[in-house]
C-alpha cells in the first residue's frame, strides 16, 4: 500500500513522513483554534462549553480522522459554533469561517519564506533553480524538508477549504455575502450532498491542482525571500 504515511516514507524517506504527520495534525488543529478564535470574537462562546479552545489534536479531529491521516494522508476536524449568537450575524459567518483558511495562509507564507532563507544558503547562482537540492544532507536538509512539506501542505489545505461548496468553509464565506446563497447552502438536500461534494472533491483531483497552484505560489515567496537574503 503506497499511500498515506507509508508511501510517503517509501518515497521520500522518514523525516518527510515525520513532517507529513506533525504539519497534518498541527495545521488542522490550528484551523479549528482560528475558527475558535473567530466565534469568541463574534460573542459566540460556544467553543469554550465544548471544552474546544485546547491544543490537544484529538479532541479537533478525532480518532478515526488521524488514523486515515497515517493510512490514507486524508484528515478533517471540526470546531463547534452557534452563528445565532455572533455578534455580525449572517456576516459573523465570513469572519469565524475564513478564519481557518487564513491560519493556513499565515503557516503557508511562514513555511516558504523560512525555506527560501534557508536554500539562500546554499544556492550559488542566487535562485531556486535547484531548489532543495541545494541543501546538502543533513539537519538542514531535514529543515528545509520539513519547511517545504509546511508550506505545500497548507497551501493545499487553505485553497481546498475555501471552495465555495458546503460543507467547506468557503461555502459560509459566500453566504455571508449572498442571502440567495445562504437559503441555496441551508436547502436538506444540499446540506445532505456535502459527504459526496467531500469524496469527489477529494478524489477528483481537486486537492492536487490546488496544492499545485499554492505550491507555485510558494515558490514565489521562497524567491522572494532569498532576495531579501541576499540584499542584506
Amino acid at each position: 500500500m503506497d499511500i498515506g504515511l507509508i508511501g510517503i516514507y517509501n518515497n521520500l524517506g522518514p523525516a518527510a513522513a515525520a513532517a507529513f504527520l506533525f504539519w497534518g495534525i498541527f495545521s488542522i488543529t490550528m484551523h479549528e483554534l482560528a475558527h475558535g478564535w473567530a466565534a469568541l470574537s463574534q460573542g459566540d462562546d460556544t467553543p469554550r462549553i465544548y471544552g474546544r479552545m485546547t491544543p490537544n489534536p484529538v479532541v479537533h479531529m478525532g480518532w478515526v480522522s488521524l488514523i486515515l491521516l497515517v493510512l490514507t494522508g486524508i484528515a478533517w476536524g471540526m470546531m463547534p459554533t452557534d452563528p445565532s449568537k455572533y455578534r455580525w450575524g449572517r456576516r459573523g459567518r465570513i469572519i469565524v469561517s475564513g478564519a481557518g483558511p487564513a491560519m493556513n495562509i499565515v503557516l503557508w507564507l511562514i513555511c516558504w519564506t523560512a525555506f527560501g532563507l534557508v536554500v539562500a544558503k546554499y544556492a550559488d547562482d542566487g535562485t531556486l533553480a535547484r531548489g532543495l537540492g541545494a541543501v546538502p544532507e543533513g539537519t538542514e536538509k531535514q529543515l528545509a524538508t520539513f519547511l517545504l512539506i509546511g508550506g505545500s501542505l497548507n497551501g493545499m489545505l487553505a485553497l481546498f477549504n475555501m471552495l465555495p461548496l458546503p460543507p467547506f468553509d468557503g461555502a459560509s464565506v459566500v453566504a455571508g455575502f449572498s442571502r440567495t446563497y445562504y437559503r441555496w447552502m441551508h436547502n436538506p438536500r444540499v446540506a445532505s450532498a456535502g459527504f459526496f461534494i467531500v469524496l469527489v472533491a477529494m478524489f477528483s483531483g481537486v486537492a492536487g491542482i490546488l496544492g499545485r497552484f499554492a505550491s507555485d505560489l510558494g515558490i514565489r515567496v521562497a524567491a522572494l525571500a532569498m532576495q531579501f537574503a541576499g540584499a542584506n
